[in-house]
């Protein structure tokens, strides 16, 4: 029996409010860094809570998942995005359909961070 990989469940809570997530994984070679982030997509409700200057928790979002590899030198600028590669992406419908996809990426969900704790320049 295989058991299901489990969200830390404050990072599960920072995707349902729409935060962002990353990991920093190896990179093709030397002088590269890339990183893996799980963007969460808007939901009905997000705009009215922007509006209204609170944040709308929503289990029912989908998500993007982005592997990018930068020039390490860059990763620091506001030119991080020259020399970049996205080398590879997904969409998950769910939260089921994105661990699927972090088990296909061989990523465990308690690998991710807050986008803002990592080098992750986007």
């Amino acid at each position: 029996m295989t058991s299901e990989p489990v969200w830390p469940l404050a990072k599960l809570s920072a995707l349902r409010l729409g935060r962002r997530l990353a990991v920093e994984v190896p990179a093709t070679g030397p002088g590269r860094r890339a990183f893996v982030d799980i963007t969460p997509r808007a939901v009905a409700g997000d705009a009215q809570a922007r509006h209204e200057k609170w944040t709308h928790k929503s289990d029912a979002r989908s998500f993007r998942i982005e592997h990018w590899e930068y020039d390490a030198d860059l990763l620091d600028g506001y030119d991080y995005d020259i020399g970049s590669i996205l080398l590879r992406s997904a969409v998950a419908a769910d939260e089921s359909e994105l661990l699927t996809v972090l088990r296909e990426w061989r990523l465990g969900p308690h690998r991710f961070e807050y986008a803002w704790d990592t080098a992750d320049p986007r």
